[in-house]
């Protein structure tokens, strides 16, 4: 009989922590979890799907718009947020509830408040303290707020979802995908919206060329993008709105300011300083390759750990980690390459790979593909929306490094060149496969020219 009331206790509900817990507890192990705010985490209740519901929403003024080019005559729209917004509410409750079914399924204990850690084998939740073999910290990442005057006033993605009215007039801060995607959602709304960066170019870290064509296809649609420009303070007036001064010296008046400006680890209060555990120059927690901390008892993954801040990468990792501590066979590690993403800006960006950028700080020759046209539907509808692709292709081996695209649901075709990717796949088995027509995706496999040969400086 072990000596300890668990073999392991997690702290966080989310997707890592959920799939850690599950995946142990069917290998035998007796698993416990505490949650203190909602079952899912971010992902479920405050991020990707929430927010990818908004993104619907958000986007049918356009099919309303361009119907009138397909035959259909539709009276103007009227658009009611409470509506979308109750209606997500109900979605949001009925994915909690199936989180708490898979832990009930998988036999894990779940604890409801908030845990802090004891020592390297006790944790406390409320007045009672449980004794674990392991404790796995999944406590997922925070919203930051920017310390300027003012900052009470602004929201963050935590609020932004449950708004009691729609503003007439917002600022979105940031300049990450998450704030590119909420200037969609809002401008979608019809809300007058200005992103603001204090950066030159948003999307650091996406591929040059795509975030300029972003910046194009975001100012079609009427978004004001302010760069080289930050917030210095905010004050609510009298009428009950923000005035908003920026670094060169202007001021605006608004209803919201929503600051999407990161994100960082939510570790309050959980006890850390009583433990080994080290934390990296940013903040995040320190894991080796198998998720073990600096204290030897006790593991983290997710957002928690600073790496990749995707759901499938905390689920992945999740995996791994009860593979290794109570699976069979040798142990594992994640494989962090070629994994995609997308953002849900409209039009939406699907990644997976290298950057041009990124490839020839590699040292790698490339031949680069690019295509830039208009999607078939947007002949008939009127609307001035363009398509954009991009393959990156090691020029001495002919190894596809990075394929980029932005356009109607480019993340659904993303994946599937994701796994082409993961498999080694060559510009050859591009031209050699034949494509699906009419589709935008076909272009993918109809590239035959170079656009550009691009060697390392």
């Amino acid at each position: 009989m072990s000596q300890y009331d668990f073999d392991l206790f997690v702290i966080g509900a989310g997707s890592g922590g959920v799939r850690a817990s599950r995946m142990s507890a069917q290998k035998g192990a007796r698993v416990a979890v505490a949650e203190d705010r909602y079952m899912g985490g971010t992902c479920v209740n405050v991020g990707c799907v929430p927010k990818k519901l908004y993104v619907y929403g958000s986007h049918v003024h356009e099919e309303v718009k361009g119907a009138a080019g397909f035959g259909w005559n539709i009276p103007e729209a009227d658009f009611d947020w409470p509506v979308l917004r109750d209606n997500k509410v109900k979605e949001i409750s009925r994915l909690n509830g199936i989180y708490r079914n898979i832990l009930n399924s998988a036999e894990v204990e779940l604890i409801e408040g908030r845990a802090r850690i004891v020592d390297a084998h006790t944790v406390q939740v409320g007045d009672k303290t449980y004794s674990t073999e392991r404790i796995l910290i999944a406590t997922g990442g925070w919203p930051m707020v920017p310390d300027i005057p003012g900052k009470e006033h602004i929201i963050t993605s935590n609020e932004v979802f449950d708004m009691p009215e729609l503003p007439k007039k917002a600022i979105v801060l940031g300049g990450g995908y998450i704030a590119v995607e909420f200037a969609g959602i809002f401008q979608g709304f019809g809300i007058d919206t200005n992103l603001v960066y204090r950066g030159p170019m948003f999307l650091r870290g996406f591929d040059n060329e795509v975030r300029e064509f972003v910046k194009t296809e975001l100012d079609k649609k009427g978004i004001q993008l302010t760069f080289n420009t930050n917030i210095v303070a905010v004050e609510k007036t009298a009428e009950g709105r923000l005035e908003v001064e920026l670094t060169d010296g202007s001021k605006e008046v608004v209803d919201c300011v929503l600051a999407a400006t990161g994100r960082v680890p939510n570790i309050q209060n959980l006890g850390l300083e009583n433990t080994n555990v080290e934390l990296d120059d940013r903040g995040f927690i320190r894991v080796d390759d198998s998720y073990q901390t600096t204290e030897p008892s006790i593991y983290a993954l997710g957002d928690v750990i600073g790496g990749m801040a995707l759901t499938p990468v905390a689920l992945a990792e999740g995996m791994v980690l009860a593979h290794n501590l109570y699976g069979e066979g040798p142990s594992k590690t994640l494989d962090y390459s070629n994994i995609a993403t997308a953002v849900f800006c409209q039009p939406n960006i699907g990644t997976v790979g290298l950057s041009e950028e990124q490839a020839l700080e590699q040292g790698f020759d490339l031949d680069v593909y690019t295509a830039d046209f208009k999607h078939m539907k947007h002949t008939l509808s009127g609307l001035d929306e363009r398509t954009f692709m991009k393959l990156i292709v090691d020029h001495n081996t002919d190894r596809v490094l990075g394929c980029h695209m932005v356009g109607s649901d480019a993340g659904e075709i993303i994946q599937g060149i994701a796994i082409a990717m993961k498999a080694g796949v060559t510009k050859a088995n591009f031209d050699e496969t034949i494509g699906i027509h009419p589709t935008a995706a076909e272009e993918f496999v109809t590239m035959r020219d170079v656009t550009r040969v691009v060697k390392p400086k």
